[in-house]
């Protein structure tokens, strides 16, 4: 595909993209038309998009005639998107850095569709999985690597994926070249779609989640480590109990933390609290 005569997305106007913060504009409408598709929006539902920049995405999610809330950091990218808009009733324009957003207000229930700026992607996602209102699903895009550590299965997993899928089912849809951005990034990138999971369980009781959390991030402090090295050293735990622990859940302690499963992580947690919560 050539992408060397796309035209520029900001051509009529005197701003440019900044790259501190990581816009890298979309500007394929194959691939904008597929995260809309991804996004699969509801006539009941609100949208909420991420740093919609000059609003090629926003502009096809309006099309759904759902209600659009597009929250953008950059004032410069707001007059645009403001001008852009200012005729579509179900657009909304908001002006604040993301991670200061109050979602709790967004009218439930509701879906986020977003190109994610690199470096926010990972606490963005995060931030709506651990949301009293999350959202029913996320369609993004991020950097392929990314998407492919969110996925991942035993034995490759990774602190990110247990992060993500402790809440939520995600799923690579498609590959995107970095020629389908403007400027162009050194890295391609995926959509990604993440399904909290209804109800959540455990993963929406606040103790038991930081337990949980204090587990992982220790077994993990030295992913090429035993896990009953790293469990042992970063809880405070004797070699003997860790093992004692690790057994009764099936689990050998010469493993690496890279082959435990979520349903492991939680299986360790919940005797933990039984055994050595004190």
């Amino acid at each position: 595909m050539n992408h060397k005569n796309r035209q520029n997305p900001t051509r009529k106007n005197p701003v440019r993209p900044k790259k501190r913060l990581g816009q890298n504009f979309l500007v394929q409408p194959g691939v904008i038309e597929k995260i809309a598709a991804a996004a699969d929006i509801k006539p009941d539902e609100t949208i909420l998009e991420i740093g919609p920049g000059t609003g090629n995405l926003t502009q096809e999610l309006a099309k759904t005639g759902s209600k659009l809330v597009a929250v953008e950091k950059d004032p410069a990218m707001v007059k645009i998107l403001q001008e852009k808009f200012k005729d579509a009733a179900n657009v909304e324009i908001t002006a604040t850095d993301i991670m200061d957003f109050d979602e709790t207000k967004i009218p439930a229930p509701y879906k986020i569709a977003a190109n994610l700026p690199f470096y926010l992607a990972a606490a963005a996602i995060r931030k709506f999985l651990e949301s009293a209102n999350p959202p029913l699903s996320m369609a993004v895009i991020v950097q392929k690597e990314v998407a492919q550590r969110i996925c991942a299965k035993p034995p490759k997993m990774n602190l990110l994926a247990v992060s993500v899928q402790f809440y939520a089912n995600a799923k690579i849809i498609d590959y995107v070249s970095r020629g389908c951005f403007w400027p162009a990034p050194k890295v391609d990138c995926a959509i990604l779609q993440i399904v909290p999971r209804p109800g959540q369980g455990e993963a929406s009781d606040e103790k038991f989640r930081a337990a949980f959390f204090e587990v992982v991030k220790a077994g993990f402090s030295h992913p090429r480590k035993q896990l009953a090295n790293n469990l042992s050293k970063e809880l405070g735990i004797s070699r003997q109990e860790t093992e004692a622990w690790l057994s009764r859940n099936n689990i050998e302690p010469g493993q690496r933390p890279e082959t435990l499963s979520v349903n492991d992580w939680i299986g360790l947690t919940r005797t933990r609290a039984m055994d050595y919560n004190k």
